[in-house]
């Protein structure tokens, strides 16, 4: 059970220098807002959810790896408060080579496929179970290159898919899997000569993140939670800079098509044995 504290604690996973004025943002809004909150940065998505579990932390800010990991081990009792508009209809690309001849799925038999870190949902994960689900068996069909980077964050780093973009580049894969956001972000910057390499399949949504709590977690400061943060307003100063810098527009409810775009992760990782 959580201990008794007069600020609810926030668990997030300290992927990169940003998150701290992201948190201590938030922390200062919530408490102007008399909902005083404070957060713990963890190294770990694993050591997160242990503290969630013990009652260290309140509420954890879960990757849907870490949700999905929760949600097994309390046989789906655990509660969802809140996410991202970001975090809905989330999808994965598979890029490829111009050159090796790669225009669907299909054609990815017999080619080299490189993969983020093996915790990955958006870069390993889901983009697995889609070409498996699509009738190429990845063990068997490919040569898979696995980048495992940063393994524990999730994927959040974007490390391992920069990997898999520079593995393409090179010449070491014929075609690889990466977040859409990321491809997004890649073009803008013009790191990606789509001459050279262009994305040839994108993943169904499905969902990211969310702000994962016990099942016994008290009710009301649930829905006072959630309320703030959903009454947060992005023409603020402060409240902007965070959202640009968390990836977001505006928080959304989870329920919904929120809570249903965890179920192919849940199939991806039961499948696979994580």
């Amino acid at each position: 059970m959580p201990t008794q504290r007069n600020a609810l604690m926030i668990g997030a996973v300290a992927y990169d220098p940003k998150v701290i004025p992201i948190w201590d943002i938030i922390r200062d809004y919530y408490n102007r807002n008399g909902f005083p909150i404070d957060y713990v940065l963890f190294s770990n998505y694993e050591a997160q959810v242990e503290s969630l579990l013990n009652g260290f932390i309140d509420i954890a800010w879960n990757t849907n790896v870490a949700y999905v990991r929760i949600q097994r081990l309390l046989e789906g009792k655990a509660k969802a408060l809140a996410m991202r508009d970001t975090d809905i209809g989330f999808t994965s690309k598979i890029i490829a080579r111009t050159d090796k001849g790669i225009a669907s799925l299909a054609d990815l038999k017999g080619k080299r496929l490189a993969l983020g870190s093996a915790d990955s949902g958006q870069a390993a994960i889901l983009p697995y179970h889609y070409v498996k689900a699509s009738g190429v068996d990845p063990e068997t069909d490919l040569t898979l290159l696995r980048y495992n980077l940063d393994v524990g964050k999730h994927g959040d780093t974007g490390t391992s898919e920069l990997e898999v973009v520079r593995a393409l580049k090179q010449g070491e894969a014929d075609a690889g899997a990466i977040g859409e956001s990321t491809w997004i972000r890649l073009l803008e910057q013009g790191q990606v000569n789509t001459d050279e390499i262009r994305a040839i399949w994108t993943s169904p949504g499905y969902s990211h993140c969310n702000f994962t709590a016990l099942p016994e977690f008290d009710d009301e400061k649930a829905r006072r939670f959630a309320d703030l943060l959903f009454a947060m307003d992005p023409t603020e100063p402060e409240i902007r800079k965070m959202m640009e810098m968390e990836g977001l527009n505006e928080w959304v409810s989870p329920e919904g098509a929120g809570l249903e775009g965890y179920r192919v992760l849940f199939e991806a990782m039961a499948d696979q044995k994580l």
